[in-house]
């Protein structure tokens, strides 16, 4: 039997398709990543899993274009409740160049910027689904996605989700695994 998503709150199978929309508009850019320089000041909730999830692709091209803030990756850290060296290790991050970028208050280049989008994005696939079977109401998709992706998967012969992480490609593959378990289509 394939698996399944199981919502830790309610403990239920999470059945259906994801369905992603475009939102489209002028602002919606600026709702993906924070607007301003780099040295904007970023709140845990300025993350909007679900817009990235469900923007249109040029929308993400344009905030990969001008690069996430290098803090930015410790704000998912903390959303994640996932150790800031874990998650650079898993999308292939130079502690180095990462640090270095947080001090001198910089963006992160197109191809770090890319990987970190993925992984919001995939939370917010995460969330989606979980919306489309039930209620929500205090699930946390940031950390089931952080333990998610740290679990050996038989899909993938036994190594983890996070393992494919630093790649585009890679993410691909896990947001495609993720979809196909609510559905139960692999084993």
């Amino acid at each position: 039997m394939g698996a399944v998503l199981k919502t830790p709150v309610a403990g239920k199978s999470v059945p259906g398709k994801t369905a992603a929309k475009s939102v489209s508009g002028k602002n919606a850019a600026k709702r993906i990543a924070p607007a301003g320089s780099v040295s904007s000041s970023m709140a845990l909730a300025d993350i909007d899993f679900d817009h990235i999830y469900t923007a249109a692709p040029q929308e993400r091209i344009d905030v990969i274009r001008r690069g996430v803030p290098a803090k930015h990756l410790g704000v998912l850290s903390v959303k994640m409740n996932m150790p800031k060296e874990s998650l650079m290790d898993s999308l292939g991050l130079s502690r180095a160049t990462v640090s270095r970028k947080v001090r001198e208050d910089k963006a992160l280049s197109q191809d770090e910027s890319e990987r970190i989008l993925g992984v919001e994005a995939l939370i917010g696939q995460v969330r989606a689904m979980v919306a489309e079977s039930g209620d929500p109401a205090g699930f946390d998709a940031a950390k089931w996605v952080s333990g998610w992706l740290n679990s050996p998967l038989p899909a993938l012969g036994g190594s983890t989700p996070a393992s494919y992480m630093d790649t585009v490609e890679g993410q691909k593959l896990v947001a495609s695994l993720l979809a196909m378990s609510q559905s139960g289509a692999y084993a």
